[in-house]
């Protein structure tokens, strides 16, 4: 009879309030590989607001031979899903930089100063998936010497590290920080990524969290990674740079 009155355990209910900020997604409508219309960047947003984001900042791709964006078509995109948002009463705010491709176009962008940046002039690239770069230590300090801290995109992504966690405790010993895909963590992008996440947030190699948000199925994904004791833990721990920006 008596137990009928224990309290119940409460289990705490994680969210991504205890950080506020997504750092890189491809919600800009129409200029890249993320929403393609307004309304699904719409749609975005709201799944981003119901997980408990207060800001995004929208990180469309820059690439030479494919998404040939500049500062002045995100610029643009920008104002058109700000307005979208205001028209539809959503209270997200909204901020642009990019995710640079490191190709041979890229080093003249930093160097001119032709590249968007988020918070404390930190500057979002990414790697190829099939080839580690050669250049990539000359490169960030390319970065550095133009006034930018490097921010590495998804490392647990690239095969080449997946087995090489040494490899990334090295790029980051160089002043470049990483970014991990909090979906990673669920095995979306299979064993290889998932392991490699495991292995960043074990070694206290993670910097930032982003969602890498593009559709729908990436929301769904977002939301499971809450229930992950990995990313509890990450959100739990406040140690992620996402609460600077």
């Amino acid at each position: 009879m008596f137990g009928l009155f224990k309290k119940k355990k409460i289990v705490p209910e994680f969210n991504f309030s205890t950080i506020g900020v997504d750092m890189h997604s491809h919600i800009i409508p129409g200029i890249d590989d993320g929403a393609q219309t307004l309304h699904d960047a719409i749609l975005l947003a709201k799944r981003f607001k119901a997980l408990g984001f207060r800001k995004l900042i929208a990180t469309p791709h820059i690439m030479a031979d494919y998404f040939r964006n500049t500062p002045d078509t995100i610029n643009r995109g920008l104002d058109i899903l700000r307005k979208g948002l205001s028209d539809v009463q959503l209270n997200l705010e909204v901020d642009a930089a990019a995710e640079y491709y490191l190709d041979e176009t890229l080093e003249k962008k930093v160097k001119q100063k032709e590249v968007l940046t988020f918070g404390k002039e930190y500057l979002l690239f990414e790697l190829s998936y099939i080839n580690a770069p050669p250049n990539l230590f000359s490169f960030i300090k390319i970065i550095q010497d133009a006034g930018y801290q490097p921010v590495l995109a998804h490392p647990e992504r690239y095969p080449y590290f997946n087995h090489s966690i040494e490899s990334l405790h090295q790029i980051r010993e160089t002043g470049c920080q990483l970014q991990m895909n909090s979906i990673a963590l669920t095995g979306y992008y299979g064993s290889g990524a998932k392991k490699a996440a495991e292995e960043m947030v074990e070694n206290h190699l993670v910097d930032f969290i982003g969602s890498d948000m593009h559709h729908l199925k990436h929301a769904a994904a977002l939301e499971q990674s809450l229930n992950t004791p990995l990313m509890q833990r990450l959100l739990s721990q406040h140690q992620l740079n996402n609460v600077m920006i």
